[in-house]
């Protein structure tokens, strides 16, 4: 079988995402004012150029098929998708990190990560360099076939950090942004994680949520939304969990089709801009991650992966060069969608990054 062969709905989004890159993140708003550059602002605070504080993640999409087709989904993942990472190219990461000790944390993304013919092996082969994995987990996929519904079990052994996406307490919020019906499956995912112990006081086994808004607006304080969920959660179905990272949608792939088709693109791209926050700004994500594609491309974030914005051409552009001295003296490359990590409270996968 084949698996690197992009699909022609893949080809077609990413083409799309270039074209709003170059035209409509750069177009003047309708009071013919052009939203100013997000190089800019990180000049007017010695912020530029943004550079690297030392590489210690590593996040890895082991490729885009999922069994899922989320309204928000950044990476345009889905059932249709074929781009998987292969296990040449995942041994080419696992090379990279036997010469990278400072690289602490692998963090496997997709799709649905699990998806991959080699997730398994790869996640052993991970832990045993000693490193922490971090699993993107959509909680479906559990249920999605009878050959996961052993994952709880499996993270467990390999003491995974499972980060978990769920839109919304309510099955009406959860549903619209993620599927029918996909709340009660992730529900029952949940329950299935505590079982074997995860998001449990004193088990070790971390459980984090993930929260990302489902209209044009940003997410509302994570500390007051975490301890809301965990009491509806608790309360409605007796389901613990750790944290909760609150994510905000970055203006690329189907969120900006979303923005763009329901004309709500401006307003919500000056409510980032006004959002600036230079505290985030010093602490985006990308200053001590580097992001791995599913054909093992560089980049400086799994977003600017999305928009095939690769590192600076000064640094290792594919895994098989990987030097970490190279990439941590790199420029960060920016966009107008950067915006998205520096509004208010800041936005990493790690949810936010000013407290």
């Amino acid at each position: 079988m084949v698996f690197s062969t992009k699909s022609l709905k893949g080809q077609q989004h990413e083409l799309a995402n270039s074209l709003y890159q170059l035209n409509v993140l750069q177009q003047p708003s309708s009071h013919g004012e052009q939203f100013p550059a997000f190089a800019a602002r990180l000049r007017e605070h010695d912020l530029f150029p943004l550079t690297p504080t030392g590489t210690t993640i590593l996040q890895i999409n082991v490729g885009k098929m999922c069994n899922q087709t989320c309204k928000h989904c950044h990476v345009d993942a889905g059932p249709d998708r074929k781009e998987i990472m292969t296990r040449d190219t995942m041994q080419l990461c696992l090379d990279a990190l036997q010469h990278s000790p400072q690289i602490t944390t692998v963090d496997l993304t997709g799709g649905a990560p699990e998806m991959n013919p080699d997730f398994r092996w790869f996640v052993k082969e991970l832990t045993n360099l000693g490193r922490q994995v971090i699993v993107r987990c959509n909680l479906t996929i559990i249920l999605a076939n009878k050959k996961y519904n052993d994952l709880p079990e499996f993270f467990k052994q390999h003491n995974v950090h499972v980060v978990s996406s769920l839109p919304y307490f309510m099955a009406s919020r959860t549903d619209a942004q993620r599927g029918d019906g996909v709340f009660e499956k992730s529900v029952k995912a949940l329950q299935m994680l505590n079982a074997v112990g995860y998001g449990k006081e004193g088990s070790g086994l971390l459980l984090d949520l993930v929260y990302n808004p489902t209209g044009a607006f940003l997410p509302s304080g994570q500390k007051a939304l975490e301890a809301e969920f965990k009491r509806r959660l608790k309360s409605g179905f007796d389901i613990e969990f750790n944290s909760l990272f609150c994510i905000t949608n970055l203006p690329i792939s189907r969120y900006l089709d979303y923005l763009v088709q329901s004309g709500n693109y401006e307003s919500y791209m000056q409510k980032l801009v006004d959002a600036f926050n230079p505290a985030a700004a010093a602490s985006v994500m990308c200053r001590n991650t580097v992001s791995v594609g599913w054909d093992g491309y560089l980049y400086d974030c799994d977003f600017n992966q999305m928009l095939d914005l690769g590192v600076a051409q000064s640094a290792p552009q594919h895994i098989r060069d990987f030097e970490t001295h190279a990439l941590d003296n790199r420029h960060i490359i920016l966009n107008q969608h950067c915006y998205g990590c520096t509004a208010g409270a800041g936005s990493s996968c790690g949810g936010e990054t000013v407290k």
